[in-house]
């Protein structure tokens, strides 16, 4: 089979690509660019290495390194315009909105699996394949993603946007492997420029950079009050609601208050139009807490529940599943969980097991706390 690895320059997908070579297949490999660094050096403060380089040239770099050293072709795809007209400008809107959003879960979407997949086609390719943690699995005809076996760096959760078309299209070396284990083959394998490479964090555009000064950017700090909600008190100022998220409580810059300090407040809610952050005590925690929430832009792999189903939901990267009752409402699916869940954010995603398989997900779009939306102001 004649596949088109997305190779990154990270050691996952060097290895990825080494592993599908061991298996047969005749493995070239693509170096998306997403983001023009170079343009927006300036104006977005990314960070620079060596003499002027950003850090997407020198990932491309080390992805020229693997591919030499696998014996491997290399081509460079440019999807510079797809990247902002898809996923930063939805990531900017939703921002604006005061909600939480998930780039990297679009970039999924709408990149590596849609406009990386079709320029691989067009080249008479005859799948792709990814660095990342998931399985996939064929059953009935249809193609399920599943949870990886290194559970700590399953990656599903971001994949929870791909149709099954998409996953069908796609190979996943990593299913079944540890990412100690994937160190050790680089090593083995003498993949100098990524063997020890620390694995990438962040928003997918803006890796290691300060969020807070990324977003000031696109939205101008634009200080106000932070309101202790149960009293009303003014207990503190904030530079722009759009730069915090709920539950935090460190950053805050409360200080002075009598009785207070620093770190003894939580954000509860956002109130985007009057410019107002709310907070509260540790004591009242609940305030976080929703019982049932409506998800739109739905994702599903496979038939449809008719009727109410028992699933997991992560509401969050890493988060342990929340064992919810699913019934689809028209095109979205309300969520009833089992118990009480802290933080469930809108814009959020919200992705759905039946065990180790993946069913889909979507968008966390209202929230409710018995009965009466917890997500907009009373």
């Amino acid at each position: 089979m004649k596949v088109l690895v997305g190779l990154s320059g990270g050691v996952d997908s060097a290895v990825a690509a080494y592993l599908l070579k061991q298996q047969g297949h005749e493995v070239v490999g693509g170096f998306m660019r997403n983001w023009d660094a170079l343009a927006n050096n300036d104006t977005l403060g990314n960070p620079t290495l060596g003499q002027g380089q950003c850090p997407q040239e020198k990932d491309y770099e080390d992805a020229v390194e693997v591919a030499k050293k696998l014996g491997i072709p290399l081509l460079r795809c440019d999807f510079v315009k797809e990247y902002w007209d898809n996923v930063f400008s939805y990531f900017l809107k939703d921002y604006e909105r005061g909600r939480t959003p998930n780039p990297d879960v679009f970039c999924n979407k709408y990149i590596k699996f849609d406009s990386f997949l079709k320029f691989a086609k067009e080249q008479g390719f005859d799948a792709i394949a990814m660095g990342h943690y998931a399985k996939r699995v064929d059953e009935d005809g249809i193609s399920y993603l599943y949870k990886a076996l290194d559970k700590s760096k399953d990656q599903s959760y971001f994949l929870s946007q791909i149709n099954e078309e998409q996953i069908s299209s796609c190979l996943f070396p990593l299913s079944d492997i540890l990412k100690t284990d994937v160190r050790k083959i680089a090593h083995e394998l003498g993949l100098s420029s990524v063997m020890d490479k620390k694995d990438s964090t962040g928003v997918c555009f803006i890796g290691e950079r300060n969020f807070r000064l990324f977003l000031q950017n696109y939205f101008p700090a634009t200080p106000g009050d932070i309101v202790e909600g149960k009293t009303g008190k003014v207990v503190g100022q904030h530079c722009g609601v759009l730069y915090y998220t709920l539950g935090q409580h460190k950053g805050l810059g409360i200080g002075g208050v009598k009785g207070e300090e620093e770190g003894a407040f939580f954000i509860y809610r956002k109130d985007v139009k009057k410019n107002i952050l709310y907070v509260a005590h540790p004591s009242e925690r609940y305030l976080l807490e929703s019982d049932e929430c409506v998800i739109d832009q739905i994702n599903w792999v496979g038939p449809k529940p008719v009727e109410p189903i028992r699933v997991g939901v992560k509401f969050r990267y890493r988060q342990p599943d929340q064992y919810c009752l699913l019934s689809f409402e028209g095109e979205n699916v309300r969520l009833k969980y089992e118990k009480p869940v802290e933080a469930v954010t809108p814009g959020q995603i919200a992705v759905f097991y039946d065990g180790e398989k993946m069913l889909g997900g979507g968008i966390i779009e209202k929230t409710y706390r018995s009965g009466k939306r917890t997500d907009v102001e009373e």
